[in-house]
């Protein structure tokens, strides 16, 4: 595993910058999800405006102005937050911290807030100081959807980081009330409905107020979701950040810790050689996104352990359906003998990489949707084809990863079950509803 860049380079190239593992593999490909998710977004968001279903927007600025003082002091504020905490990890981080507990920390260097806040402030002045004129200038000047894609972008991400987080609070809500603080501002914990949702909201407003057609846009963002899913997915399974599955009771680890094909019995011996940790659970860092995947935590019994009996064709790599996720970012798990770094534990009992799973299905359902947009003619229905998709696949893989269930009317399903099912019920009705409204007005296709 690689939770951070720490352990990418030290294996990969065999040197040792411990500056690194303030950069965690999962934020770096969401990172890069984001900026795949723009590329994608970009080039169809272009393709819509050739066709004449997207148009630009008059807007008027003012040019020529100097820097205001609203506009220093803003990047005075934003270089001394990013130089106090950034450049004070690399000066005076306390080695008892995390980088993350560093960051939602107080701890943070003045010099190099200072430093930074300068610079930005400087740069803001020269900047308008270059632009200047003797009289501004108001012009108008036109933008095409396209053009704010960065926008779209940030809008997301910020909306989506907070729905993921009060969503992951909702579903962990006895966790949430325990130390309401640290799981709000940890940097683990995220749903990805949540995101999905609110960040969904927060891009159709942003819609309506820049006169965009809201039909024409999120057809033109659903396939690229697809995609920076998929690259997301794969942090999950690099750094091991506990989206994985049930236990596959096909396999056990050996004395070495590797995953090695089990006799008749050895599960249940595995289980009762960790009992503690398969009853108990593990005491993870607060706000993790780690689910402990042995118990219900309502009981005592080894029986209750959710498993699953699977042997790998032989063909495929045994990892592929059994993984045990050694060195895993959340912690969890048993110590690895003789290994004395921050991540030095792996998984009693191999599990199935659902993370894995979801990068090949989503993927190819990418591949599906780009592959059709151009003879999906009902502005509309990609975005139902999406959202069916999504929840397709997320109920299905839900079904080998165990999560906090609800209890409903005899049924218990997990959170992300609930709404994997509305979103196939809403994408078909979608579908349904813009090929009824096509029929009743060929000229709106």
């Amino acid at each position: 595993m690689y939770p951070n860049l720490y352990y990418v380079f030290k294996d990969w190239f065999g040197v040792d910058i411990k500056v690194l593992s303030f950069l965690n593999t999962f934020g770096l490909m969401v990172a890069v999800g984001f900026v795949v998710a723009a590329v994608v977004i970009t080039s169809e968001l272009k393709r819509k405006e050739k066709q004449g279903l997207l148009f630009p927007r008059e807007e008027s600025i003012v040019i020529g102005k100097p820097a205001s003082i609203f506009d220093l002091i803003v990047n005075f504020l934003v270089g001394f937050l990013f130089g106090y905490k950034l450049l004070g990890l690399f000066i005076n981080k306390p080695d008892e911290l995390t980088p993350q507990e560093y960051i939602f920390s107080s701890e943070g260097s003045v010099l190099g807030g200072l430093i930074l806040a300068s610079i930005l402030t400087g740069l803001k002045w020269a900047e308008k100081n270059k632009q200047k004129l003797k009289v501004p200038e108001q012009r108008s000047i036109r933008i095409w959807p396209h053009d704010r894609v960065g926008d779209i972008v940030i809008i997301s991400l910020i909306f989506g980081v907070i729905g993921a987080k009060v969503f992951d609070n909702l579903e962990n809500w006895d966790e949430f009330i325990q130390n309401p603080i640290d799981r709000i501002f940890s940097a683990g914990g995220l749903t990805f409905y949540g995101g999905l949702i609110t960040a969904g909201v927060a891009i159709c407003v942003y819609a309506v107020k820049k006169n965009i057609k809201i039909v024409h846009l999120v057809d033109a963002i659903v396939p690229a979701m697809m995609l920076a899913y998929a690259v997301g997915r794969i942090g999950c399974q690099v750094s091991g950040d506990g989206d994985w599955g049930v236990y596959n009771s096909a396999y056990v680890n050996d004395a070495a810790g590797n995953v090695v094909l089990a006799a008749p019995g050895d599960f249940e011996k595995k289980l009762e050689q960790h009992k503690t940790y398969f009853l108990e659970g593990m005491v993870y860092d607060s706000g993790s996104t780690a689910k402990h995947y042995a118990t219900d935590r309502k009981s005592s019994s080894l029986a209750a352990v959710p498993h699953k009996y699977l042997k790998a064709p032989s063909f495929m790599p045994t990892w592929m359906v059994a993984y045990n996720y050694p060195q895993n970012v959340n912690k969890d798990g048993i110590i690895i003998p003789g290994l004395m770094e921050e991540h030095n534990r792996v998984l009693p009992q191999p599990v199935f990489p659902t993370p894995f799973y979801e990068t090949v299905v989503c993927t190819l359902l990418f591949l599906v949707m780009w592959g059709m947009r151009k003879r999906v003619l009902v502005a509309g229905t990609m975005t139902g084809i999406y959202f069916f998709l999504n929840g397709l696949e997320r109920f299905i893989i839900e079904k080998i990863r165990v999560n906090n269930e609800y209890h409903i009317i005899g049924l218990n399903p997990s959170q992300a079950e609930i709404i994997a099912l509305g979103l196939m019920i809403f994408g078909l009705a979608i579908i349904a509803f813009v090929q009824v409204q096509a029929k009743r007005n060929p000229s709106s296709i």
